[in-house]
Formats: C-alpha cells, structure tokens, sequence
C-alpha cells in the first residue's frame, strides 16, 4: 500500500478562520467521529502488519488519538473531512498526513513519557499534539511560516503537552536542544540527512521516507545502537513531498 501527499494547492487560506470551526462541529459528534477514526486506524495498521512488522498500536497511542481532536488542526473548507483516513491538503505544498501513518510513525519510535522527540514538519501541529499527549518532550519545525503561525494559534489555545515549535529547515535538526532519543521526518529524502543522524542519541529511532521525490520511497527505521553503528529498515512503501529549502551543504 501506498500513501501519498496531495500535490501543492493552496487550502490554508484564512487561518485564523479554522479557529472557528470548532465551535460549528457538535461536541458529540467530534467524539463519535474519533472514536470511528481509531478504529479504522486500528483495522488499518493490522491489515498492513504482514508488511510492516507492527502488529497493533499501543493502547496509549489509540488513546492519543481519542484525545486530540484533529478537525482542531485543518483549514476550514476541510473540517467534514477530518476524521477520515486520508491526507489532507494544507497548501504550500504540503499536507496532514493521513492519520494511520502517522500513528503507523508513532508507533515506530516507540514513544514513551519524557522522551525527546524532534519532529521536522510541524504542518499545522498535529503530530506534536499528539506525541506530546504521549508525554514526550516535543521540538518540531516547519520551514513554512505560515503553517507554524497556524499551528502556534492551535497549540497556544489547547493544552496538549510539552511542545516547542521553531522556524526553519528541518533539514539541519534543532543543535541546541540535540541529542534526541527520537526524530520523525515528515518530508522524504534521498539520503539520510546528517545533521540529523548526528542529532540521534545512541539508542535513539529516526522514522523518515528514503527515495527520490518521484521515485520509490519507503518508509525506513534508521536506528543509531548504543556503540555507535548505524541500521536501517524498510518498513513500507510511502510517497511524501520533499525537504523544501533548495540546496543544502
């Protein structure tokens, strides 16, 4: 199976106009429609097992889920279709990824309380909401100034966990809160970024798509053992949208 990020358009527009969209969806049905959401992911992830070697989430990360209410997270236009299994188009070239991967990559760094996690991709903030209602320690960044304000806007109202946010290419990590013991990138590459290899603590899990913007990608654990040496698994086949940002050295 394959999951794919929308192609650029822009659907963020009016920011501050998805702060309102909680107020017109019913508060039982958010619940219903959550509650419907994590079962479809639950089902999703154990169709996908034979794949990807993950035979259910942990129970804290459905909980996870239930709690943080993902129509908080999407442009207006967009809320009816917050809690189906699919990506969502933000604009700018980017998208909220379709739930069950992103519980898929939760799962894959083994989250536990008080671990640091850096996320590279903040989108609108609905990864770090949900790894911080783990009780991770969460450093995410987004190179599109826009979306941080929107995700900012979302994170400043609703008290999800412990989550700083910062501007900038995620490309390069975040040094001055290094080392983390995990690092979600949400934006494939064709190689292992190095700067964020040598943010991973010994022990640490980096979950990123590896392979060509229009080529084969997969999702792969890239795991740095307590001696130093590094390992990767494939884990599924994904298509993202690349690290924006141009040229790096």
């Amino acid at each position: 199976m394959t999951f794919r990020k929308f192609p650029r358009r822009a659907m963020l527009g009016g920011l501050a106009g998805a702060m309102l969209a909680r107020g017109a969806h019913a508060q039982g049905a958010d619940v219903a429609a959550r509650r419907a959401l994590v079962e479809e992911i639950d089902e999703a992830i154990r169709a996908l097992a034979p794949i990807t070697g993950v035979e259910r989430l942990a129970p804290e990360i459905l909980d996870a889920f239930l709690a943080v209410p993902r129509h908080l997270f999407v442009p207006p236009p967009l809320v009816p279709f917050a809690y189906r299994d699919r990506p969502l188009p933000l604009g700018y070239g980017q998208n909220l990824a379709q739930p069950s991967i992103t519980a898929l990559m939760t799962q894959l760094i083994e989250p536990r309380r008080d671990m640091r996690v850096f996320e590279t991709g903040t989108d609108t903030g609905f990864q770090a909401a949900i790894l911080a209602r783990l009780g991770a320690d969460v450093f995410s960044m987004e190179i599109v100034e826009p979306l941080l304000r929107f995700a900012r806007e979302v994170l400043a109202r609703h008290d999800f966990g412990r989550i700083q946010l910062r501007l900038g290419d995620g490309w390069y990590g975040w040094q001055d809160a290094a080392p983390f013991d995990a690092i979600l990138a949400k934006e494939s590459a064709s190689d292992v970024p190095p700067p964020l290899l040598a943010q991973l603590a010994p022990g640490g899990r980096l979950v990123i798509p590896l392979g060509p913007p229009e080529g084969e990608q997969w999702l792969t654990i890239v795991t740095r053992r307590a001696d130093g040496a590094v390992s990767e698994r494939r884990v599924l086949p994904v298509r993202f949208a690349p690290f924006q940002g141009g040229e790096r050295i």
